[in-house]
């Protein structure tokens, strides 16, 4: 019952994580913050802020949205940018403050190369992804890897913005054992 119970939190992260704002990576200056507090989430019928979603700050769905539960990277590099750095920070802390709470955390690819490059490459993203948060004292047995390469793109389109877009490794947060 566990492992089944711990698979439908996976699905359901990923659905959630599949769920993002079309201009969650460029626009505005002032962040993710002012967004948030304008689309009304995490708020109740009644107006009162709810014990889950945006207005939790131990919900996945915070940790999605507030922190940011992607980082991108460079054409063909595994390379942590100082962008990186700052958002895995903030999710080495959110880990190290919900210890209740696994990662697993996905490598993708955009779709020039080979399946087979672009996998090998989504799994070094997402191996330094991990490196980074155990360096920043997150446990390595509540953290996994998975690469997808090229086969889950969030932006399909043959050009640079998408190909950016593409480039990045997602921590999809979920409660309970990883087996």
């Amino acid at each position: 019952m566990n492992k089944y119970l711990t698979a439908s939190i996976l699905v359901g992260a990923l659905a959630l994580s599949a769920c993002t704002r079309p201009d969650r990576f460029g626009g505005g200056a002032d962040g993710l913050g002012a967004d948030i507090a304008g689309a009304g989430a995490g708020f109740d019928q009644s107006g009162a802020i709810g014990q889950s979603g945006l207005g939790n700050p131990d919900s996945p769905e915070y940790f999605a949205e507030a922190i940011g539960d992607r980082v991108l990277f460079r054409v063909d590099q595994s390379t942590l940018t100082p962008e990186a750095m700052a958002t895995l920070d903030g999710q080495a802390q959110w880990l190290m403050t919900n210890s209740d709470y696994l990662a697993v955390i996905e490598g993708h690819a955009d779709e020039q190369g080979t399946r087979e490059y672009n996998v090998a490459l989504g799994a070094r993203r997402a191996n330094a992804a991990r490196e980074y948060l155990i360096s920043r004292g997150v446990p390595s047995s509540r953290l996994r890897t998975i690469s997808y390469g090229k086969e889950r793109p969030i932006a399909t389109c043959s050009d640079a913005s998408c190909y950016a877009q593409n480039r990045r490794a997602v921590t999809v947060i979920a409660a309970g054992a990883l087996s």
